[in-house]
This record gives C-alpha cells, structure tokens and sequence, in this order.
C-alpha cells in the first residue's frame, strides 16, 4: 500500500551531499517526491512509494551518504500529493 512521509533529518547534512544522494537512492527505490535544505540546517523530504520501498529509503536516511553524519530523523505520515519524480530543491 503506498504512503507519504515527511522526514526531517538533522546533523551534518546540508554540504555533504546529502540531498543529491537521497535522490538518486529515492529514484533506486522508485520513490517520488523532493529533498529540500532547511534553514536550521536540516534536510526535509516529502517521500511518496510501496511500504517495503518507504521502509528501505527510510533505514538509508538514519545512515545518509558517506561524508555526513545523522543524529536524528522524524518521520510523520502525510498527505498523498501524486509526485512524479524525486528532485532537489533548494
């Protein structure tokens, strides 16, 4: 069954690639939606997919790409928006 998360992740993850990663793993997964740097220096993702591809992206985003570092990320269930790809957005 498909759902929508919005996930906030903090740490090192703004400048460490982190965004173009969780692209390129959400797009892996077949996951729509878009990652965004935050002010706070955080990174919002608004993420769209299968239950099983949902769970694997979320267990890469406690890990992230390999220059940042993450101490903590939220997940809370959304509404559904029809996303058509995953981008970056600034």
């Amino acid at each position: 069954m498909p759902k929508h998360l919005n996930i906030t992740v903090t740490g090192r993850v703004q400048g460490v690639g982190f965004r173009r990663a969780a692209r390129d793993q959400a797009r892996y997964l077949g996951i729509k939606g878009y990652a965004r740097n935050m002010h706070d220096g955080s990174v919002f993702i608004e993420a769209e997919g299968e239950d099983d591809a949902m769970a694997m992206f979320v267990k890469w985003c406690r890990q992230g790409p390999p220059y940042g570092r993450v101490e903590e990320i939220t997940t809370e269930m959304g509404n559904w928006q029809g996303f058509s790809t995953f981008e970056t957005r600034f």
